[in-house]
């Protein structure tokens, strides 16, 4: 069966919600094997006992810190999935500049440079892209700032654009729209088998026309996400 990975899984509901969109398409979604990583122990509990009351039988769910300690390997090294996807802490504070092991990890090192210390959200982007199976998919949600930061994060930026050819979208959301920071957010989209070689495709989903306001956050509708899906 296919594998989906959250390697920031919270409480589980990411993984859970591809589990609703495989069973709402007509598929045998119980072939699912999901797998998630999470550092805070709460999260990863309730998460466990989400898949139970969900009925799903085939997870793992590990805790730990993902970007430190990756929980799951296969005989040649980290394993791959066929799905991955992620909201992992905006622009998270991580040790990169004090440990040495991560300028000789292969998650990392193919690029030359470390994300910053202040900002990991390319450390998780990295994370993601060498866990995706060859003829995966992963979507990642991130503010705003991955698009355009410089210094460490363009020279990144640019590798896995001009010298892997990965990135296949770009989504820019609205602001608000998820619980915490109401900053404007996007979704990276990034396959290693891109039919398009010479072509990103940029969606703009972030106008008042694509979105209502449910109290103090806005929220995408159905119309909404149909719209992104079909453009």
């Amino acid at each position: 069966g296919e594998t989906i990975y959250d390697p920031a899984c919270g409480t589980g509901g990411m993984l859970l919600e591809c589990v609703d969109h495989v069973e709402d398409a007509k598929e045998d979604y119980r072939t699912l094997k999901l797998f998630g990583q999470e550092k805070n122990l709460t999260s990863s509990s309730i998460a466990r006992m989400n898949m139970f009351l969900h009925g799903i039988e085939d997870f793992q769910i590990a805790r730990g810190d993902t970007l430190r300690n990756p929980a799951f390997f296969e005989a040649d090294g980290l394993k791959t999935f066929d799905c991955v996807i992620a909201n992992p802490p905006f622009s998270l504070k991580w040790k990169s500049d004090t440990n040495p092991l991560f300028s000789t990890d292969e998650r990392f090192s193919q690029y030359g440079r470390l994300a910053p210390k202040s900002k990991a959200d390319f450390a998780f982007i990295q994370h993601m892209v060498h866990q995706l199976a060859d003829n995966g998919t992963m979507a990642c949600v991130l503010p705003h700032g991955v698009l355009f930061r410089g210094a460490s994060e363009g020279v990144i930026r640019e590798y896995l654009i001009k010298e892997l050819n990965y990135l296949d979208a770009v989504i820019g959301l609205p602001s608000n729209i998820f619980f915490g920071p109401g900053i404007p957010t996007c979704i990276l989209v990034l396959k290693k088998c891109r039919e398009q070689d010479d072509n990103i495709v940029f969606i703009d989903a972030s106008g008042d026309d694509h979105f209502i306001k449910e109290g103090n956050q806005n929220s995408l509708r159905d119309e909404d996400v149909e719209l992104i899906v079909d453009t």
